[in-house]
């Protein structure tokens, strides 16, 4: 009798959680990491020099004045910002965890939230703390970024059980943070993970962060990322993949800039070609995280790789053909017209 009344306890705790799961309001996809305002900064009087094949440095005259074309203030992006902004264009129900200031730009950032349908509810705002505010140098279509992230007090909240959680880019300060994270996701196994490093997690390096890299179901990065991560610098592909992997991310990928994108699926491997620029790049800033995204997003709709290769360049074509990292980003529509158009060669291949 007492094996059966605590049997029915348990089933009525498991029914009573269910019940809680079914109106709680639950997210396909929840984006992690700090978000920011860029401006920016058009030069036009400066030089490029390089100094190995893999290092070039960007000149001007020092202590002169310098002038420029013009500058263009945009809110609300940043890694984790951008991927639930594309989220939330192609279809999912989307969400960010991230912060901001009690300022102009927090509160411009917000707004733009709300009308891209990005859930704010894990959005904190902090009196005390500034919006984090990057600048941008815009020359001959690239940029160089001047960084600076605030020092928040981070804590990951109630997220519930989304089917993907998205990590990106925090603060230097965040190590604590990453730690939560792990524990989260080893408490929730459903949940699928997708990490792109940022600046801060690559220097946090693979040891401190080896719970993140196990639990992770797709990493994504470039190629040169990808290369201090795994602490390998050589021209096959193929190996590098492999050192990734070996960290524990089920699915590896890799971008090239213009030169395509590499995956690494168990032990079958993967190039796709750049879909072909409907004219010359404006500015580069947010490629890669419409490609890192949008891969993400097509995976959370069911599509295979192959499918999510197919769909992950477009987005990141459009994004260039913009001053920031949000406005090319495209709805399913848009995006289903340009693969319409795509080029028979346009496709995934096994390497």
């Amino acid at each position: 009798m007492e094996w059966q009344s605590g049997t029915l306890n348990w089933r009525l705790e498991e029914l009573l959680k269910e019940r809680n799961r079914m109106f709680k309001k639950q997210y396909d996809f929840i984006a992690i990491g700090d978000q920011t305002t860029d401006a920016f900064i058009h030069l036009r009087d400066a030089e490029v020099h390089s100094i190995s094949p893999e290092k070039k440095l960007i000149c001007m005259r020092f202590a002169d004045k310098i002038p420029y074309d013009n500058v263009e203030v945009v809110p609300a992006v940043g890694n984790s910002a951008n991927a639930a902004i594309c989220a939330a264009r192609l279809g999912l129900k989307s969400a960010l965890v991230t912060n901001v200031g009690a300022d102009a730009s927090g509160k411009e950032a917000l707004a733009i939230y709300k009308k891209e349908r990005v859930a704010k509810k894990y959005i904190k705002i902090n009196r005390e703390r500034k919006t984090n505010y990057h600048y941008v140098l815009s020359f001959r279509g690239e940029r160089t970024i001047l960084i600076k992230h605030e020092k928040y007090a981070y804590a990951l909240p109630d997220i519930g059980e989304p089917i993907w959680v998205y990590l990106s880019s925090v603060g230097e300060n965040s190590l604590a943070f990453h730690k939560q994270i792990a524990k989260y996701l080893s408490g929730h196994p459903k949940v699928k993970l997708a990490f792109q490093p940022g600046t801060f997690q690559m220097k946090m390096g693979k040891e401190r962060l080896r719970n993140i890299y196990r639990r992770t179901e797709v990493f994504i990065a470039n190629r040169e990322e990808a290369e201090k991560i795994a602490g390998y610098k050589g021209k096959n592909i193929k190996k590098l993949m492999d050192e990734i992997h070996g960290l524990g991310p089920r699915v590896v990928v890799i971008t090239d800039g213009k030169d395509g994108a590499y995956v690494k699926e168990n032990e079958k491997y993967w190039f796709m070609p750049s879909y072909p620029d409907i004219k010359p790049p404006v500015e580069r800033t947010g490629a890669g995280d419409a490609f890192s995204a949008t891969f993400v997003v097509a995976l959370a709709r069911g599509e295979n790789i192959q499918t999510a290769l197919r769909w992950a360049p477009v987005n990141s074509m459009s994004v260039v053909q913009h001053i920031g990292a949000r406005a090319g980003l495209l709805s399913q529509q848009e995006l289903k017209r340009y693969l319409a158009k795509a080029p028979a060669g346009y496709k995934a291949k096994r390497i």
